[in-house]
């Protein structure tokens, strides 16, 4: 674990106990008390470099604390392909196809929380493409119209989900594929879709 500088220490216990509602930047220079926002921007960019903190450069607000220690800068997530699945079981079940190293820093959400699929055919073209990798953070629910990895009649796809009532429609994004009803008796979400690393 890298060592924190006290102000650095504070911030992140900060942080934490104010996770349900996050603090801006004014608030957090005030409970620091430090000179400027610019010395706080400074201490978060250390927190997310030392592996305490990963941040969305577009949002402060926006943030993940890592638990309990650092990341590491480099970490090999699990490679999967779009195979046939047991209809009740997790596409996480079976051996992984090869592991990958990815930096991260690349990686918005807890790296536990993470893997990699191996995307098969166009249907998601041009976002997604046949051969890309797609990074997938866990999960087994979504929001309509979120990208997820989900089994469906024993078979891996990645869908945009949408939900009318009870029904559940898959998506494609390439338009020659007629979106259709997930089989609600074998269907289950894997993950969401959280970037793709391009294979061209």
């Amino acid at each position: 674990m890298k060592a924190l500088h006290e102000k650095q220490e504070k911030l992140l216990g900060i942080l934490k106990k104010n996770f349900g509602d996050p603090l801006t930047i004014r608030d957090l220079q005030a409970l620091l008390e430090v000179s400027s926002t610019s010395v706080v921007y400074h201490h978060l960019i250390q927190l997310e470099k030392k592996g305490y903190l990963k941040r969305n450069p577009y949002n402060p607000q926006d943030f993940q604390i890592i638990a309990d220690e650092p990341e590491k800068q480099v970490t090999f997530l699990n490679l999967y392909g779009q195979g046939a699945c047991n209809p009740k079981g997790s596409i996480l079940d079976d051996k992984p196809i090869d592991r990958i190293a990815i930096s991260s820093r690349m990686i918005s959400f807890p790296v536990d929380q993470a893997y990699i699929l191996r995307a098969k055919g166009d249907s998601m073209a041009p976002k997604i493409n046949d051969g890309d990798l797609v990074m997938v953070q866990k999960a087994n629910s979504a929001t309509s119209g979120d990208i997820v990895v989900c089994v469906n009649n024993s078979e891996v796809l990645i869908k945009k989900i949408i939900y009318e009532g009870k029904q559940v429609i898959l998506e494609s994004i390439n338009n020659s594929y007629s979106p259709f009803l997930a089989n609600i008796e074998e269907f289950h979400i894997e993950g969401k879709a959280r970037g793709v690393i391009s294979y061209m």
